[in-house]
């Protein structure tokens, strides 16, 4: 173990073991987590206060959810945006997204603080740059950047005027000058990071003082790196496929991670067995709350 690289400390969630877990986000008006089992088709609802865990089963493969106001939520599926009705669960259509391409699904994504969403979509067997990053705002949908493989990192810095993405498949993590106002670039993307160590660059969060934090699939560990792409340390866990952090808690100080038992043989999952479960990092980290969805 690297002097960068810290134990895991945390707890393992009183939550069912997903396929494939992603897209963690977290509501501080109710102290709730959510996530997604992509290829499972649920939606997992983690309420701290009792530290139960509900499960929501879908119509389709969904991978994101923001949060709209107090009765509703935006959940991105692999046909499109929906308003989904906490209280019952209903999904309503807002706009289709490849929803004519059976070869596609959603997968990563993040609302920006103006409001807007990023959304990334990628081939349900990774087919090569099968996907691509879109921008939807009040139900407009924009072509960002196509012939993407695995979407992912999609996070916003601070003030809202850099967003960062990665494809998974090439691990180039990109940076791209945006207008605060709108999410929409205003340049072309640069290169930010060319990962070249083990496993791969899955999805990001990036806390209050502009630092990113990346799970990394297949190296059991989320990164941080500084805004100048530079590696400030790692967090073990207990999973090989780690997906996708959130910030958690009342000041946004603890890490959500998601992770993934898909693809893995029974032999791998002997010697992994918590693929799939999701945790709770003691390490504390300067978070911030996720904006909500403007319809």
């Amino acid at each position: 173990m690297s002097h960068d690289q810290i134990a895991f400390s945390g707890t393992i969630l009183n939550a069912p073991a997903c396929m494939l877990g992603e897209g963690p986000t977290y509501d501080r008006h109710t102290d709730t987590a959510w996530w997604f089992d992509i290829v499972g088709r649920k939606l997992i609802e983690y309420a701290f206060a009792d530290n139960t865990a509900t499960s929501h089963d879908l119509p389709a493969m969904g991978s994101v959810l923001a949060r709209v106001d107090a009765e509703r939520q935006v959940v991105a599926t692999e046909t499109g945006l929906y308003l989904r009705h906490r209280a019952t669960g209903r999904l309503e259509l807002i706009t289709p997204i490849e929803a004519d391409n059976p070869v596609t699904r959603s997968n990563d994504g993040r609302v920006h603080a103006c409001g807007a969403l990023w959304l990334g979509t990628m081939g349900k067997n990774a087919e090569a740059q099968a996907g691509a990053i879109y921008h939807v705002a009040r139900g407009v949908v924009t072509k960002l950047f196509p012939d993407i493989t695995i979407p992912n990192a999609i996070c916003f810095s601070p003030d809202g005027s850099i967003a960062y993405f990665a494809d998974t498949d090439t691990n180039r993590m990109m940076r791209v000058e945006i207008d605060p106002a709108t999410a929409l670039p205003i340049d072309e993307p640069q290169l930010f990071l060319d990962y070249r160590g083990a496993g791969g660059l899955d999805g990001a969060v990036c806390d209050a003082e502009g630092t990113i934090w990346n799970a990394r699939w297949g190296g059991g560990s989320v990164d941080a790196y500084s805004p100048k792409g530079k590696r400030l340390m790692s967090l073990s866990l207990p999973a090989g496929q780690t997906t996708c952090p959130a910030f958690v808690g009342a000041d946004a100080g603890r890490l959500l991670v998601t992770s993934a038992r898909q693809g893995l043989t029974a032999e791998q999952l002997a010697d992994d067995p918590h693929a799939g479960s999701t945790f709770l990092l003691d390490h504390k980290v300067k978070g911030r709350f996720e904006p909500d969805y403007s319809l």
